[in-house]
């Protein structure tokens, strides 16, 4: 039974990842690097996405065929794997971004349907 808790916990923290890295790319073609910065700014430097789960997660939407990639060269003229969304990506996008607002409205009526604790 633990096991299966912690599996739990790493596929939402997968999917949220997955999530994240769809809607960067939703403004385009972006190299990995790129898309850990945008998390990052987009998120007022709260969530920093380390290599070690960024890439994996890249890899992982590839293989799904949500993201597709091709080799090009950086602003500072460096040789980069960039990624895009193909159409099934977009489609998924659609649908976890469904499943992420339907979860935030269900954690907002539990935490709205709190007592104020007495103090």
């Amino acid at each position: 039974m633990p096991k299966e808790k912690y599996q739990n916990r790493i596929e939402l923290l997968q999917g949220t990842l997955d999530l994240l890295i769809l809607e960067t790319l939703r403004w385009g073609a972006q190299h990995g690097y790129g898309i850990g910065q945008a998390i990052r700014a987009r998120s007022g430097e709260v969530l920093q996405v380390e290599t070690g789960s960024l890439y994996p997660a890249l890899h992982r939407l590839e293989k799904q065929k949500w993201i597709k990639s091709k080799w090009g060269v950086t602003d500072q003229n460096q040789r980069a794997k960039f990624y895009e969304l193909t159409k099934d990506g977009k489609a998924q996008l659609v649908r976890d971004r469904s499943k992420w607002e339907a979860m935030v409205q269900a954690i907002a009526g539990v935490l709205g349907a709190m007592p104020e604790a007495e103090g």
